[in-house]
């Protein structure tokens, strides 16, 4: 059981592939070797930060000139409490991992992003959001525990009842308040592996955000893929996807065989060489055109698979290699239920601009979450995928940040690669809170990111 460093520097970056940097990164395989992995990090002078499967996008999970603790070697299921719905296991494991081994049982997580390859630990520190937040709020809201090692050394056990500060402070702070060790996750009983899912078409955004608002509190789960590139009267235009576990009555007598069947399937990664340029304008905008055509006009309970409903995207692997050798920026941002106007500006301005974005949805969000950097807000969030390389993104990004901050809205640091840090306070009211807790806990300094760096955080 040891930390097994690196024969030499690693080069690191986020799912975006726009700023990589070079790192020590050391694979601790134990709770032992975590501890002595973070006091050699401290003796390094550039500290450290865990890393899970590296899906956020920007430079959260980075550390230049410093060390990276990847994660993935602590991925032990420790307990599974069948009949209460818990289970207790290691920061790096999966989603995908606990999917495979709880669907069997009856029991799903609470909450997925859009792809199941990110690990417990990075679920929490990022305090990652699904499809059902408008029922369920953010993954934290689902943890009973954490063993979480502080940036002085120490390990604690950490629940939102005795320690809310320490906490909720972790819970979205992005790995600053110390590395998570283990976590304790309540689970959400379902019967199939498969979901009962209504599809419809939303003429633009107007009638995309009134069915949503009338009709979401309808379904666990709720997403809008929106076609930016519509101009005029199609402006905001979308398919509208919603549903809910499906229960075994929903199924046919073979699929009734084996229910909990979990199975998910691999498409050929893109090649190493993709065009410079191939998402532009025009290729993504027929893209946009044939996925709104393809897409029935009301389609109402049908049978899909779990991770074509939740994680299409996955069954491609390293599909962020398709924007080219620069990479890409996601940008994601919420604003409160009273702004829709704002909403209105910022799609039509993206739209105006020609963006090439074919990754773009939108969700309501419910009640917001405890966690003092948690992301969601009660409202509306957007979520759009950018080529790096698009001429005057850094200008529209920057004034689109200025449009949310003054709707009261944020961006979500997950996700971030750009923001000014002179704009985190106006979107975090609790971030001067958030730094005195880390100095308390890591009065060194010792936890720490190039986004850290970055954000004065």
């Amino acid at each position: 059981m040891a930390v097994r460093p690196a024969p030499a520097p690693a080069s690191v970056s986020g799912w975006g592939r726009t700023a990589p940097t070079a790192t020590r990164l050391l694979r601790p395989d134990s709770y032992e070797a975590a501890v002595a992995a973070l006091r050699e990090a401290a003796e390094g002078g550039r500290g450290a930060i865990a890393r899970g499967l590296g899906r956020a996008y920007g430079d959260a999970a980075q550390n230049a000139g410093g060390a990276v603790l990847d994660m993935t070697g602590l991925d032990r299921i420790h307990e599974i409490d069948a009949v209460n719905g818990l289970v207790v296991c290691d920061a790096g494991v999966s989603l995908h991992k606990l999917m495979q081994v709880l669907l069997p049982l009856g029991w799903f997580v609470p909450v997925t992003p859009g792809t199941r390859y990110v690990t417990v630990g990075g679920a929490i520190g990022a305090d990652i959001h699904g499809k059902n937040h408008h029922v369920s709020g953010s993954f934290s809201r689902h943890v009973r525990a954490i063993e979480l090692l502080t940036g002085d050394g120490e390990t604690r056990l950490v629940t939102p009842g005795d320690d809310p500060e320490l906490f909720w402070a972790t819970a979205g702070g992005m790995g600053l308040t110390g590395v998570i060790l283990a976590a304790t996750v309540e689970l959400l009983p379902v019967e199939t592996s498969l979901m009962r899912v209504d599809t419809e078409r939303a003429t633009d955004l107007d009638d995309l955000m009134a069915r949503l608002a009338a009709t979401d509190h309808r379904y666990r789960y709720s997403v809008a893929w929106i076609d930016l590139l519509a101009r005029g009267a199609r402006t905001g235009r979308a398919v509208l996807t919603r549903g809910d576990h499906a229960p075994l009555e929903a199924l046919d007598a073979k699929a009734r065989r084996d229910p909990l069947a979990f199975r998910p399937g691999r498409l050929p990664a893109p090649p190493r060489i993709i065009p410079e340029g191939l998402l532009n304008r025009a290729t993504v905008g027929l893209f946009n055109e044939l996925w709104y055509r393809r897409a029935p006009r009301e389609s109402r309970g049908r049978l899909q698979r779990l991770p074509a409903f939740f994680h299409p995207l996955d069954g491609v692997p390293e599909w962020n290699r398709i924007y080219g050798r620069g990479g890409f920026v996601q940008y994601q941002f919420v604003v409160g239920h009273g702004q829709e106007e704002t909403l209105r500006r910022i799609v039509r301005r993206i739209g105006a601009c020609g963006c090439p974005s074919f990754l773009a949805v939108l969700k309501r969000f419910g009640d917001g979450d405890p966690g003092w950097l948690s992301f969601p807000l009660p409202g509306w969030t957007l979520a759009l995928d950018i080529p790096a390389a698009m001429p005057g993104l850094g200008a529209l990004l920057d004034e689109l940040d200025e449009e949310v901050a003054a709707a009261g809205g944020r961006v979500y640091l997950a996700k971030d690669s750009r923001l000014r840090p002179d704009m985190l306070a106006r979107m975090y009211p609790r971030l001067d809170d958030f730094r005195e807790l880390r100095a308390r806990y890591d009065p060194h300094g010792t936890l720490t990111s190039d986004l850290a760096r970055r954000l004065a955080l």
